[in-house]
This record gives C-alpha cells, structure tokens and sequence, in this order.
C-alpha cells in the first residue's frame, strides 16, 4: 500500500519536483499545498495536533484517489498529509495531480482536498492561546464535497466514469 500519511516535515517544493519528474507525459500539473495557519477567528494559532487512524485513513486517501483517476484522465495522483504536533506555517497536507490536459488536474486536485477536508478520518486539535479546541469541517466543506458526491453519481446513472 502507498503511504500517505507522514508524521515527519516535508518540502512541498521537493514533493512537486518528484511529482513533476514521475509524469513526463502530463499536458498539466496541479498542486495544493495546505499550511497551518497563524490564526483562527481573530485569535493566534500556537500549534495545531492532527491524529489518524494510519491502515483506515491511507485505504480511505487510496480510495478517493481511484475515485478520481475513475472520474478523470489523470496520469497520475499523489497525497502527502502529516500527522502530529505542528506550528503555524508548517506544511500540512500536499496533493497533486497530471492529466493531459489542465482541467482534469484542477478538478481532481480540487476533489481530493475536499474529500480530506471532510471525509477522510483525521482528529484536528488546534492551539490557541492558553485553550485547545477540536476543529471540525465547516459547512461550507461539506457544501464544497457535495459538488463531487452530485456529480459522480450523475456520471454513475449514466453509466460514465
């Protein structure tokens, strides 16, 4: 099984370039790269503590990531996400995708990041000031993943992948 999670730092910039080498065919590669952010409602972000259940959140990422090969013409697909204690503009999560054409990467990239903002299984702890709080999607997240959940089931009654 590929490995997905990290509890390690990482260089987005490096991860890109092993990407960008990997898929010589690709018309087009997209990246997103997710830091943790210095605040959160008006107030000072100190940290931020990301669990994972490793075997179930690696085989969910894997899944999402034949969703989208299914759903697009990708070449190729990767997701980095760490694990841990972290601090404000740490790297959190990097994903990637090469397709033949622009499009197909933008649409997957952008559908892998809202099935880890929501689907994926990761307990988020975030540090602010003196107080720890457990950090949720958003609605607007699951408006977001909705999108996707519409469109491969239209795709899916029409019989398209």
């Amino acid at each position: 099984m590929d490995r997905y999670l990290t509890d390690r730092p990482f260089d987005p910039g490096q991860a890109l370039a092993t990407f960008t080498a990997g898929a010589p065919e690709a018309g087009g590669i997209v990246s997103f790269t997710g830091l943790v952010r210095p605040s959160a409602a008006g107030t000072p972000v100190t940290g931020l503590h990301l669990q994972a259940h490793p075997r179930l959140t690696e085989q969910g990422i894997a899944a999402a990531g034949r969703r989208a090969s299914n759903r697009w013409p990708l070449i190729a697909w990767t997701v980095t996400h760490r694990v841990g204690d972290m601090a404000p503009g740490d790297a959190i999560v990097f994903v990637a995708t090469a397709s033949t054409h622009r499009r197909a990467a933008f649409e997957a990239a952008d559908y892998l990041m809202d099935y880890l903002k929501t689907e994926a299984i990761f307990w988020k702890k975030e540090a602010r000031g003196d107080r720890t709080l457990w950090i949720e999607p958003r609605d607007e997240d699951y408006a977001d993943r909705d999108r996707w959940t519409d469109d491969l089931k239209e795709a899916d009654d029409h019989g398209r992948h």
